[in-house]
């Protein structure tokens, strides 16, 4: 055996949130750009930063798990994963010495330094430490004399005296300091229930961890870390082969469909290389957006990631759910881990799933969080009866029943699991490069089973007559919706409340005791609007705003500009009022014409960015709308999804007018009811008048005051700035299928996609917004709510689908 070079380092740390994935990662990035083929490895069975890795080196992110594959295959899988790379990163896991409870470390960081002989990069967080962290270094480096501590990173460093005063400690300690990285945001990866946001489902993640790269190349001493990764030792072992430990049953290359997607992130390089290496063809599709199985799939591999926030959308899938529970059903060899099985259940969260596991799954108060040796209760497609594999568990849903007739494990004394002679689902994890019997029989199967030929679908509907509806102007999206529709329909935005924001509501639940008390967010949005207080008013949404001015005076001649958000009419009418349309035209691209405007309306409603059209009106164009005794209501319901805030008139002189605002759509709280009206003093204040006591609730409050600081302004640039990307790919796929739509500055874009469009849309699963109850539009229009990419991706396939079935009726080739 040749004795291996390969020159490596281990980030590790003596506690969690120290910041090894920022320096592991950023060191890659580094390298990477500095000329360097460098491979990224991750101590422990974690799958998302792996993902990050991968990013940083521009190669598949590795495990190294002495648990999951036995320790005789460490150093050989190290080594297969840096093949032709001239550096090894490995990230620890946990602190350096944390392994698997009850076993002395095994498992651990150290455990794996010490494995592999690497010498050991020591973070460490000094935010809030001085020379302690002198003390900390010593105490780490002499705790077991078997792992090498070859340097110290800082992170977080604070002013220069301080960092002179922790450098001092580190050193005196013998151990050199290799760096020390400033505080940044921007090197903050956004975190959910498991741990960090995977890298596939991060829009920015490229640009963050490119970022990362740069200060770690700018703070750190690049140099000086690669002297210490030459200075391990060479390695006696040969890298792992796949080739050696499975074999093709057949000269044939069955199709492995394999889920992928931002749903399905999570899954071993060495399962794909296993496969591949025992005949397979694996194929990625993703359940998000894909509308059916890969051609020719004689096998399916479904891994982890988080089903349970994208429930919703994978429910809306109905052609490809239904593909696969036909193909499943014959009998093709499935494999579902963790996010498998919850895809492969009856339902998730209320959610209808594939149905073949007969469980129901949701999100649970508990963690589970375990590293077992299961043991297999039965033969079945992966297992033989008593075998052992050793696992790992890391979810926050459970399954109800846990186990079916037949288990596909027994762990810890108790079944779970389900398996059948073609199909194995569990919670389950197992890194297939320690149990490769695992992927042979899998691959074994694929050989043997028929190619799935795909089930039979729905017949594409006909066109049919829209439907009336009675009272147009009270029509809302959310009326749209139903069970299993992916949403295009309603314009909240696409994504989780900020963790700031929750926060603020449940203390105002907890706090729901008392009256609420308005002043609060009176004096938070008039301080960062800079305005007087006295010409902001708190309401219970939009809604409560358009009703107050409604009863403010007895409007003459009240005009509302269309086509427009219809509540400002229908509180109008409710008062009494009747009210003159003035419509916008196509042809001006729904531009307003203040000449257009009878000059004796003394009260004036606008929207800007309009509703549905998505057009910005410029805020010297709004200016002409003023005259003597005329009120002018400005909607900027949607103003917070424009970057910058352009053409606001918030921040200008506002005699005359008044602006209403809403929280809903852009902070995704359209249960709480927030906004507020901000203009002319004496118009406030006769607004606040007609006000009922208490009107505006306290999670309201909370949300305003919430939403009017440093931080919200942060994130609703950050959301403004990802609603732009995701209208840009929306626009772009409606412009390459020559489909007419208004371009939008808004979260939604106008589209005319022609009569019974959307019926047909929703016939195959997708709820878009008629535009028919605006007043202006016809039913060949259609509002298109933005949304993710991939979202985006499965509408306009559905569009070509029904474009095609449209050239066939009529006998275009």
């Amino acid at each position: 055996m040749t004795p291996a070079s390969l020159p490596r380092l281990v980030v590790a740390a003596a506690s969690t949130g120290q910041g090894k994935t920022t320096v592991a990662t950023g060191l890659m990035a580094a390298l990477h750009a500095d000329g360097h083929v460098a491979s990224g490895h991750k101590v422990g069975p974690d799958y998302i930063d792996p993902g990050y890795h991968a990013l940083a080196t521009g190669r598949p992110g590795r495990n190294l798990d002495p648990h999951l594959v036995g320790e005789e295959r460490v150093v050989p899988l190290l080594l297969h994963g840096a093949r032709e790379a001239d550096v090894a990163v490995v990230e620890g896991v946990m602190g350096l010495y944390d392994g698997r409870l009850g076993t002395e470390g095994f498992s651990s960081t150290a455990h794996v330094a010490t494995l592999t002989s690497s010498p050991v990069v020591l973070v460490i967080d000094v935010a809030r430490q001085s020379r302690t962290a002198g003390a900390v270094a010593a105490g780490m480096a002499a705790f077991d004399d078997r792992v090498r501590i070859a340097g110290v990173v800082l992170n977080r460093a604070g002013s220069p005296r301080n960092l002179t005063e922790i450098v001092r400690s580190v050193e005196r300690a013998g151990i050199p300091v290799l760096g020390a990285l400033p505080e940044d945001g921007r090197l903050v990866a956004p975190s959910r229930h498991l741990g960090l946001v995977p890298a596939a489902e991060r829009g920015e993640s490229a640009r963050m961890v490119e970022h990362l790269g740069q200060q770690v190349a700018r703070h750190l001493d690049l140099s000086a870390l690669l002297d210490v990764a030459r200075s391990a030792d060479d390695l006696e072992a040969e890298p792992w082969d796949p080739a050696r430990e499975v074999t093709s049953a057949s000269a044939e290359r069955p199709v492995v469909a394999v889920a992928g997607g931002r749903a399905f992130t999570f899954r071993y390089a060495e399962t794909d290389e296993l496969l591949r290496a025992a005949g397979c063809d694996v194929v990625t599709f993703d359940p998000l957006s894909d509308s059916a199985l890969p051609d020719g799939t004689r096998a399916i591999y479904l891994g982890g990631g988080f089903p349970e926030v994208y429930a919703a959308e994978l429910a809306a899938n109905r052609s490809l759910l239904h593909d696969l529970r036909a193909a499943v059903g014959a009998g093709t060899p499935t494999v579902a881990e963790c996010a498998g099985l919850l895809y492969l259940a009856e339902a998730l969260d209320g959610a209808a799933m594939a149905g073949i596991v007969p469980a129901r799954a949701g999100m649970s108060d508990r963690l589970t969080l375990r590293y077992p040796v299961a043991t297999a209760v039965a033969d079945t497609l992966l297992t033989r009866v008593g075998e052992q594999v050793t696992g790992h568990e890391f979810h926050k849903t459970h399954a109800a029943p846990a186990s079916g007739d037949t288990a596909a494990w027994e762990v810890d004394g108790a079944p779970t699991g389900f398996a059948a002679d073609t199909w194995h689902a569990s919670y389950l994890h197992v890194h297939w490069a320690g149990h490769p019997r695992l992927a042979q029989r899998f691959a074994d199967a694929a050989h043997a089973a028929a190619p799935h030929r795909g089930s039979s679908r729905p017949p594409v509907p006909e066109p049919v007559v829209e439907e009336v509806v009675q009272e147009p102007l009270r029509h809302h999206g959310d009326r749209e919706l139903g069970a299993g529709l992916l949403d295009f329909a309603v314009n909240v935005y696409d994504g989780p409340r900020p963790a700031w924001l929750d926060r603020a509501l449940h203390a105002a639940v907890d706090d729901a005791a008392a009256y609420p008390d308005v002043a609060p967010a009176t004096h938070a949005l008039a301080q960062w609007y800079g305005r007087p207080v006295a010409e902001v008013l708190p309401t219970a949404g939009a809604a409560e705003a358009f009703a107050l001015v409604a009863r403010l005076r007895p409007w003459k001649r009240p005009v509302v500009v269309h086509p427009q958000f219809t509540e400002p009419q229908v509180a109008l009418e409710a008062a009494g009022h009747k009210v003159t349309e003035v419509l916008c035209g196509l042809d001006d691209g729904f531009a307003i014409d203040p000449d257009a405007v009878p000059d004796d309306a003394d009260l004036v409603v606008v929207g800007n960015p309009t509703n549905p059209t998505g057009v910005v009106h410029p805020a010297s164009l709004l200016e002409k709308l003023r005259r003597t005794g005329r009120v002018v209501v400005v909607d900027e319901a949607f103003m917070d999804a424009v970057p910058g805030e352009a053409e606001s008139i918030l921040r200008e002189p506002l005699d005359g007018f008044l602006v209403v605002r809403s929280l809903t759509k852009h902070w995704s709280i359209p249960g709480v009811r927030a906004g507020f009206v901000a203009g002319d003093g004496s118009l406030v204040r006769q607004l606040g008048e007609l006000q009922s006591p208490w009107s505006v609730s306290g999670p309201a409050v909370a949300a305003i005051v919430a939403c009017s600081t440093p931080v919200a302004a942060d994130e609703a640039l950050r959301r403004a700035s990802s609603i732009v990307r995701w209208r840009e790919h929306l626009e772009q796929g409606l412009r390459a299928r020559d489909v007419d739509h208004v371009p939008s500055a808004a979260p939604f874009v106008l589209a005319r996609l022609g009569e019974g469009a959307r019926p047909a849309l929703r016939d195959r699963g997708i709820a878009v917004r008629r535009a028919d109850t605006f007043p202006g539009l016809d039913t060949s229009w259609a509002r298109i709510a933005v949304r993710p990419p991939a979202l985006t991706d499965r509408l306009l396939r559905v569009l070509d689908q029904l474009h095609a079935a449209g050239n066939a009726r009529h006998g275009v080739h």
